[in-house]
């Protein structure tokens, strides 16, 4: 080991516990063309990975929200293409594509993200990761139309047992923006999965938006959304995440369905 991971150990739980107890002031929908729990994991060297995610809104907003349009019985579609640079750095360009009553499918934006992980020879008592990703979004879409997100890592394998934990951060890149007026706010999600088989995994996630960093929002004015679902892996090389999500609030869609699928695509 090239250094002492202890105060690096250290340095990241007392950042994380910061982050995590910040009160924090108004809240904002939560992603729709993600929905997705990072695990530290990143694509093998040289290797090229395909992903997409196909959601669909049941109960969302039902009124425009500035230039953001109702989510209701809205349908999002993104293609995501990954490539390993090295055993420990990915990188994955977004392609994101909508469906909306009145307006028919319609290009919805694009995102680039790099992602890299700690190697397990550390020996950290949790595999640690980091992602930071630029996001470009049409105006219907999302009220921050180019923004940063930074999303540490966290994750815990316990037998079958799987868990996975993202403090994520995000801020508006341009001025003018009405989220959280180009600071910093917090959408933590996390996630617990048990193994049943080599080919069935069941799972629970958690994705929350509750304001930018600095004072609370009341309750009912956050985002909280529980996601019941299951992985299947069909093959070596093949899986499917499918889950329903429900949200305890207003403030964000209350009643989703969503799928993802990951293809590798060889060297």
């Amino acid at each position: 080991m090239p250094w002492n991971v202890q105060p690096v150990t250290r340095l990241l739980t007392a950042i994380l516990l910061l982050v995590t107890v910040w009160p924090i002031p108004r809240a904002v929908a939560q992603d729709p063309f993600e929905i997705e729990v990072y695990a530290p994991e990143t694509a093998p060297r040289s290797r090229w990975e395909l992903e997409t995610h196909l959601n669909y809104i049941a109960r969302g907003t039902t009124a425009f929200d500035g230039s953001v349009a109702p989510s209701e019985h809205q349908v999002h579609l993104s293609f995501d293409l990954t490539r390993g640079l090295t055993d420990h750095w990915e990188v994955t360009a977004y392609l994101l594509s909508a469906y909306r009553p009145g307006s028919g499918v319609e290009y919805a934006g694009w995102r680039l993200r790099s992602r890299v992980r700690l190697p397990e020879s550390w020996r950290l008592p949790v595999d640690v990761g980091l992602a930071a990703e630029l996001e470009f979004s049409r105006p219907a879409y999302d009220e921050t139309t180019a923004g940063l997100e930074i999303r540490p890592i966290l994750g815990k394998r316990i037998g079958p047992v799987q868990l996975a934990f993202n403090p994520v951060i995000e801020r508006a890149l341009r001025e003018g923006e009405t989220s959280g007026g180009g600071e910093w706010e917090f959408e933590p999600s996390a996630r617990v999965g048990v193994t049943l088989s080599r080919a069935v995994e069941l799972n629970l996630e958690y994705f929350g938006k509750t304001g930018v960093l600095g004072s609370a929002l009341p309750a009912g004015q956050q985002v909280h959304q529980i996601y019941p679902g299951v992985n299947l892996k069909l093959g070596d090389d093949f899986e499917l995440n499918l889950g329903v999500g429900f949200g305890a609030t207003s403030a964000g869609n209350r009643l989703v369905f969503k799928s993802r699928c990951e293809i590798p695509l060889g060297r």
